[in-house]
């Protein structure tokens, strides 16, 4: 059963790797119509309402009351705080920008998981890894770099680093604090609970004045409800219930790769020597991430 789940566990990383790499797009076209809190909220009600059916559905009980107050502390933070940010950093980053930050969350999961749980121990092949991860996203998004000192990314740049942090302790969070609910179930709550927490907030700061809906705004809202929050969300959930919880955050560096081959396939958009290399570093350094995660338990 454990070898059954490992390999469900890796088919959802490798979802994650997928599907997350197009949501920085439909997050920059959705904030462009829709308020930031009500688009964030509306989409994680949406979501966690239609997986809460599916779960119960399938005869997966609700949780429990002692495991609402954990499930609300990693929906808080992975959710509430850190998604919804990164939402709002979008309003003032490009989506290419924002890729790039969200690639320090391997390093902070790392970082966080070394301080704070006993006995956890380092090596080289976990620190290459992470190193070598974040440099071949450099590579890919070299022409992005100069515009971390534009004056008028400072803003979305300080909402984007509370995010990254507040999504690595969650994740870290949730790895060790067990609970006895199924993590998919687990996830529908959490999308509820943070969903309602930021449409409330988005009522009191007058949103719901400035809401109109547009075709491209809807599309992307329903983009990410489905793909982004059902499958990704959910797969993230299970992965990390399975997987060494630094490994699993890889897929922040096989995110652009994944967006700029599939702009390439679809789209024709160039792929030059320095992309092959760089996702031939990223892929090496995911394996070193996964190898030193497995020897640092």
């Amino acid at each position: 059963m454990k070898n059954k789940n490992q390999i469900k566990a890796y088919l959802a990383w490798a979802t994650i790797c997928i599907v997350w790499g197009t949501t920085y797009l439909a997050i920059r076209i959705g904030v462009q119509d829709f308020p930031p809190f009500l688009f964030a909220g509306f989409r994680w009600i949406i979501a966690g309402s239609i997986l809460f059916t599916i779960m119960k559905l399938q005869g997966y009980k609700a949780p429990s009351k002692k495991d609402i107050p954990h499930i609300a502390v990693v929906g808080i933070s992975l959710l509430g705080v850190a998604n919804l940010f990164v939402v709002i950093a979008e309003q003032w980053l490009p989506s290419g920008l924002t890729a790039l930050f969200i690639t320090t969350i391997p390093l902070l999961v790392a970082g966080i998981e070394f301080i704070s749980v006993k006995n956890k121990s380092w090596n080289l092949q976990l620190t290459g890894g992470l190193i070598l991860g974040f440099l071949g996203v450099s590579l890919i998004l070299n022409n992005n770099l100069g515009e971390v000192f534009s004056s008028s990314y400072y803003l979305g740049i300080g909402f984007l680093f509370i995010a990254v942090l507040s999504w690595a302790a969650g994740s870290v969070y949730s790895k060790y604090k067990k609970i006895e609910t199924h993590p998919l179930m687990g996830a529908s709550i959490q999308m509820l609970l943070a969903g309602i927490l930021q449409v409330v907030i988005g009522v009191i700061l007058g949103e719901h004045t400035e809401l109109s809906f547009t075709a491209n705004g809807i599309y992307s809202l329903l983009y990410l409800v489905v793909f982004g929050s059902i499958f990704g969300y959910g797969s993230y959930m299970y992965a990390i219930s399975h997987l060494p919880v630094a490994f699993v955050a890889t897929y922040a560096y096989i995110n652009p790769v994944i967006a700029l081959f599939v702009g390439w396939f679809f789209l024709d958009e160039t792929i030059n020597f320095q992309i092959i290399l760089a996702a031939v570093v990223i892929l090496f350094s995911v394996w070193l991430v996964n190898t030193g995660s497995v020897i640092s338990k």
